[in-house]
């Protein structure tokens, strides 16, 4: 079990508690933050590219150097994220969506190639728009041939497809992972019928649920999170060593802080996870795992000592 960001993440505060200006030390300190957080794959935050993720560099040079920086400041994995082709050719501004989309594919197949190239082993591919196919066979047929043009002749690296804008289980998983993706991320917060994608989704494929709000005021406790890993650990026979927790969308619109917390949060529910229940249930709270408990809205220790508050 492991855990990981998915989307942007806000930029860490400074020594005069303001947000740090700088790219290169910003980045540095989120990629302290996610290790110390217990997270890994580990990400540079899209930090570099604020405010253009969704209108990427043509130039695969600027994306390799990227890459290079971040894991050269850490000892962890660290992966590549980049805009999916579809959302890329449905925001562009043509009238040939199929060409437009098709065009960034090819541009996107230069630039996975050459994250390959330099040593790269994860990269994942941010579909945001992905909840927008639908039943609509055109736009099925635009996702699938994109991601087939866009992973052409590419081996080498763990390819991971991440739906982080809503419900896209409508389009079907044959069209979702029509590419041979070794993974697939998911909103289960905006998105929680994508949940049909995951029980979908082929058993020696990966699931990264994401499962901790963007909502500065979300629970995010641990007992929903271990409950969504062991669900997609049981789906198709898949285990818990293809299952991995993360936050369900970018922790960007949040203070630092908030975001810092989310991501403890979702570190701490993967190391429970990987716990025998005897060593995760103290930890945890007990009307989650205990029948009679949950049944009476409360529990009491055998001391009789104290008593947790009924549940509203």
């Amino acid at each position: 079990m492991f855990a990981t960001l998915l989307g942007a993440i806000s930029r860490p505060n400074g020594p005069d508690g303001q947000p740090t200006a700088d790219d290169d030390a910003a980045i540095v300190a989120v990629l302290a933050a996610q290790a110390d957080a217990g997270l890994e794959p580990l990400t540079d935050g899209r930090l570099r590219a604020s405010g253009s993720f969704w209108e990427p560099s043509r130039d695969v040079a600027v994306v390799v150097d990227a890459w290079r920086f971040a894991a050269g400041h850490t000892d962890r994995v660290v992966k590549q994220a980049l805009p999916g082709p579809y959302t890329l050719g449905r925001r562009a501004a043509t009238e040939d969506r199929d060409a437009s989309t098709i065009a960034w594919a090819r541009l996107l197949r230069e630039q996975v190639s050459a994250l390959v190239e330099a040593g790269c082993q994860l990269i994942e591919i941010d579909e945001r728009d992905a909840h927008l196919i639908g039943e609509e066979p055109d736009e099925r047929r635009r996702f699938a041939d994109a991601h087939l043009t866009m992973v052409e002749g590419i081996g080498g690296v763990h390819l991971s497809l991440a739906i982080t804008g809503g419900n896209a289980d409508t389009a079907g998983i044959e069209t979702i992972l029509a590419a041979p993706y070794a993974s697939l991320a998911v909103n289960l917060i905006d998105g929680p019928d994508n949940w049909r994608l995951v029980t979908s989704t082929p058993g020696d494929r990966g699931i990264i649920c994401g499962v901790v709000s963007a909502q500065s005021s979300s629970d995010d406790g641990p007992e929903l999170m271990l409950w969504a890993a062991s669900y997609a650990s049981a789906s198709q026979g898949r285990g818990p060593s293809r299952v991995g927790l993360g936050t369900a969308c970018g922790l960007d619109e949040l203070p630092w802080e908030v975001a810092e917390r989310k991501m403890r949060a979702v570190g701490e529910a993967a190391r429970l996870a990987q716990l025998p229940v005897s060593e995760s249930a103290p930890h945890l709270d007990p009307r989650s795992i205990d029948i009679k408990s949950a049944a009476m809205g409360r529990y009491v220790p055998r001391s009789g000592r104290r008593r947790q508050r009924p549940l509203p």
